[in-house]
């Protein structure tokens, strides 16, 4: 099979792009490292899919969390995700575009205007949670608009991509799984209690174990 493994920035896999080159000469993988948000990770990974056709593309990253029960470091994989702040707050209220009836909420790739992995059989192999993700351009860090995405979205992870990952590979018909490591809280802007190095260190051991078992 070919794959495609796809993340923002060298950091976040870099471990098993060590390991890859070490030892594992064995898979077909090729890398693409998008950039930072919705926009850049849109425009290569398409660029990306007309140049090669790939059986799996795999998205990995560091998220934020809304949970603070969920432990820095956790693995998840997200089954659905959307654009959270492709909204407008109207009368106290978020309102998506799905709400002020601009876009249908059931068109292609969206269903009840989310971007939801169809491929359930997929996460038996990565053995994580699967949660649900949104995808914002501006990190939260203001309390009513955390506040306005639980209610709305009841959300687990918030990151810049996923929705884009989504988006892409349905639009393509390829299929597709993003996996992300709790590095932070929402709204925590301390770094100091982040723990970037664990998430890390967590995210590329469940990329190893992944594709070791795609060889089995």
């Amino acid at each position: 099979m070919n794959y495609l493994l796809i993340a923002a920035t060298v950091k976040e896999i870099e471990p098993f792009l060590a390991f890859y080159k070490k030892f594992d000469k064995e898979l077909s993988v090729d890398f693409l490292i998008a950039g930072i948000g919705l926009t850049t990770t849109a425009y290569r990974l398409t660029k990306q899919l007309q140049l090669k056709k790939y059986d799996f593309v795999l998205q990995a990253g560091v998220a934020g969390c809304f949970n603070s029960k969920i432990p820095l470091g956790t693995v998840l994989a997200v089954k659905k995700d959307t654009i959270a702040d492709q909204s407008v707050i109207e009368l106290k209220k978020l309102k998506t575009l799905f709400d002020l009836k601009l876009v249908p909420q059931n068109q292609f790739p969206f269903n009840k205007g989310w971007l939801a992995n169809p491929n359930k059989l997929l996460f038996e192999k990565i053995k994580v949670k699967s949660v649900t993700g949104i995808s914002v351009n501006e990190i939260s860090t203001s309390k009513q608009k955390i506040n306005f995405y639980k209610t709305t979205f009841n959300p687990v992870l918030e990151s810049m991509e996923g929705a884009a990952l989504h988006f892409v590979c349905l639009m393509e018909k390829t299929p597709f799984m993003q996996i992300r490591s709790v590095s932070n809280y929402i709204g925590e802007r301390n770094k100091n209690n982040w723990d970037m190095k664990k998430s890390i260190e967590n995210l590329n051991e469940t990329l190893i174990r992944f594709f070791k078992a795609t060889k089995n």
